[in-house]
C-alpha cells in the first residue's frame, strides 16, 4: 500500500503543539465554535480554502483540540527535508499527475485502521472553484465513515465544527446538503470564497 509509511500515531505531537496553537489562535483573535465528535474514524472536510492561512488556522484548531489526524496534499508540498516535516505533521502526499487509485487506497487504509481522522479540502486548491472534488465523498461511502464539515469564517474569526454528516449514497443530494453548510462562509481571502 502506497500510504503505509505516512500513517503513524502522533499523540505526543498533538499534545506538544496544542499549547503554541492555542496561543496563536488566542493572540490572533480566532475562536473555535462547535464540538468534535468522540469517534475514532471519520473524514473531516475543510472549506473555504482560499489561502495557506486557511489551512494553517484549521491545523491550529486541530492541534488546539489535540486531534490526531492525517491530511492529503499534493506531492509538491513534500520536497526534501520539508517533506519529512509535512509527513510528521500528518501529511499524505498525493501525486495528481499520475493516474492512481487514491480513493481505493484511502478506503483500504480506513478499513485497516481502528482509528483514523482524515482531513480533506474538497475545493482542492486555494483559488476560487466552481466544482468541488468528490474524492472525500467516495472515501467516506467506501469506508462507511461519516463526514465532519469544518469551516473558516474570516469576518468573525471563527473556525467552526459542524455536526457529523452521514452520506446517504445519493451523491448529488448529499453534496448539495454539504455545500449548504458552507454557504456565506468567507476564508482569509474572501474574494476566493
Amino acid at each position: 500500500m502506497i500510504y503505509r509509511h505516512t500513517i503513524f500515531s502522533t499523540p505526543g505531537l498533538t499534545w506538544l503543539l496544542s499549547f503554541p496553537a492555542r496561543f496563536f489562535l488566542w493572540l490572533s483573535g480566532w475562536r473555535i465554535r462547535g464540538e468534535v465528535p468522540e469517534l475514532d474514524r471519520y473524514i473531516m472536510i475543510a472549506a473555504p480554502h482560499t489561502s495557506n492561512w486557511d489551512f494553517a488556522l484549521m491545523l491550529g484548531a486541530v492541534f488546539t483540540l489535540r486531534l490526531d489526524l492525517r491530511w492529503m496534499g499534493k506531492n509538491s508540498l513534500f520536497p526534501g527535508p520539508v517533506g519529512w516535516l509535512m509527513k510528521w505533521l500528518g501529511g499524505i502526499p498525493i501525486n495528481r499527475s499520475e493516474a492512481s487509485n487514491v480513493v481505493g487506497d484511502m478506503v483500504a487504509v480506513f478499513n485497516q485502521s481502528k482509528s483514523l481522522i482524515l482531513l480533506s479540502t474538497p475545493e482542492g486548491t486555494r483559488s476560487q472553484v466552481s466544482k468541488w472534488r468528490t474524492g472525500f465523498y467516495h472515501i467516506a461511502t467506501g469506508a462507511s465513515v461519516p463526514i465532519l464539515p469544518i469551516y473558516i469564517h474570516s469576518p468573525e474569526k471563527i473556525i467552526g465544527f459542524e455536526s457529523l454528516y452521514t452520506p446517504s449514497g445519493d451523491m448529488e443530494r448529499d453534496m448539495n446538503d454539504i455545500k449548504q453548510i458552507y454557504e456565506g462562509k468567507k476564508g482569509v481571502r474572501p474574494e476566493f470564497s
